[in-house]
């Protein structure tokens, strides 16, 4: 049974940093490449970062760039989300997600419960 558990997320103020963390379990962790997504309240659940299998490639999309860092580390099974600077509408449940591409619009195997990230001004 393949697993994706999140687990950080909070409430803070604007300005905070959160770490995000994604276990999975129950599949082979380097067969597969990793995302966050976020989903707001009435919005549509978007990408925010993937990397690579290998963890050599890494996408951001442009609203957290130089603010979100996506990284994996294959011992403990483990994709992270360093997230700093963060803003009110940083607010969102966020996900991750595992998928045999990089390219996270063809293909998504696996999804986690999701983890409230909360940020006040």
């Amino acid at each position: 049974q393949v697993q994706l558990v999140e687990s950080g997320g909070g409430l803070v103020q604007a300005g905070d940093s959160l770490r995000l963390s994604c276990a999975a379990s129950g599949l082979t962790f380097s067969n597969y490449a990793m995302g966050w997504f976020r989903q707001a309240p009435g919005k549509e659940r978007e990408l925010l970062a993937a990397i690579s299998r290998g963890g050599l490639n890494k996408y951001y999309v442009d609203s957290v760039k130089g603010r979100f860092t996506i990284s994996r580390d294959s011992a403990k099974n483990t994709v992270y989300l360093q997230m700093i600077s963060l803003k009110p509408e940083d607010t969102a449940v966020y996900y991750c997600a595992a998928s045999p591409s990089f390219d996270f619009t063809r293909r998504i195997d696996y999804w986690g419960q999701g983890t409230q990230v909360t940020v006040s001004s």
